[in-house]
Formats: structure tokens, C-alpha cells, sequence
């Protein structure tokens, strides 16, 4: 049985005029724990140590998908409501509110050495704020290990 555990941190990227933005970070999350090929059977918790932005599984071919979240996310949760919370700027509340309801963690099933997402599926880290954040993960690897490594 293999346990492990590392922290991916993210260099900062800007969001320009939309109030969040999604990145695909499947292949940083998969080059940071490469042990995964030794898994037979697992589990990857990503684990994102922030309360502005997100983590999500999405269709990775179409960027239209992205955009649509985007669009629909800020249609939701506008920036311009009477917020109490604007120390920090006028999108850090909207931006708790998308974390909340988007997420900081996902589960994705190991097989055979890989992640077992589907063919159009991508791991995303939506960036709910307009200035730039470094983002800190926490990826948290488990399973028993493949008697033949191919």
C-alpha cells in the first residue's frame, strides 16, 4: 500500500476583465505525483488551500465550456451586490461565494496506473479573483501498488 502526500503550488495568473477564470492543471497535477503509475487500484484527493477560488472536473476539448462557466458563475454571483465583506476588494466576496459553491476538493479513482478520468475530462483550477494569486494544492495520493509495472 503506497500513501503519499506533496503540495503543487501554482505560479500567479491574472484573470483581465473576467471575474474568474479557469486553468487546466491536470498535467502539473500528474507531473508532481508520478507515483500514480505504480498504483493498480487508488485514489487522488486534490485538496486547493484557498477560499477564493476552486477546483473542478470539466470537459477539456471546447474552451467554450470554460467560457460558459465563466459567463454563468458571474450571472449567479455578480460582483456588484451589497456585499459586507470588501476589505480585501470588491470580487473577494463574490469569489468565497463561487469557492463555496464550486469546491476546493475532488476524489479521482486510480486504475492501472492512471487517473481514471474520462476521455473529454480535464481537472481545472477555476481563479475566481481578478488579480493575480499563487494557489497552493495539496494532492494526497493512496492504493495498493501494481505487482507488474508496465
Amino acid at each position: 500500500m503506497l500513501f503519499l502526500q506533496r503540495t503543487l503550488t501554482l505560479p500567479a495568473f491574472s484573470n483581465g476583465i473576467f471575474s474568474n477564470r479557469m486553468r487546466m492543471i491536470t498535467r502539473e497535477i500528474v507531473e508532481t505525483m508520478p507515483e500514480i503509475r505504480e498504483l493498480d487500484c487508488g485514489m487522488l484527493n486534490i485538496f486547493l488551500q484557498h477560499t477564493s477560488a476552486s477546483i473542478t472536473i470539466n470537459e477539456n476539448a471546447d474552451p467554450d465550456v470554460q467560457q460558459d462557466i465563466q459567463m454563468a458563475l458571474g450571472k449567479i454571483i455578480p460582483d456588484a451586490l451589497p456585499y459586507k465583506h470588501t476589505l480585501e476588494g470588491q470580487d473577494d466576496m463574490p469569489a468565497h461565494i463561487k469557492s463555496s459553491m464550486v469546491g476546493v476538493s475532488v476524489n479521482i479513482p486510480i486504475g492501472r496506473g492512471r487517473l481514471l478520468l474520462g476521455t473529454w475530462q480535464g481537472i481545472y483550477l477555476c481563479e475566481h479573483r481578478r488579480t493575480a494569486h499563487r494557489r497552493s494544492i495539496v494532492l494526497t495520493v493512496w492504493g495498493k501498488k501494481r505487482n507488474n509495472i508496465e
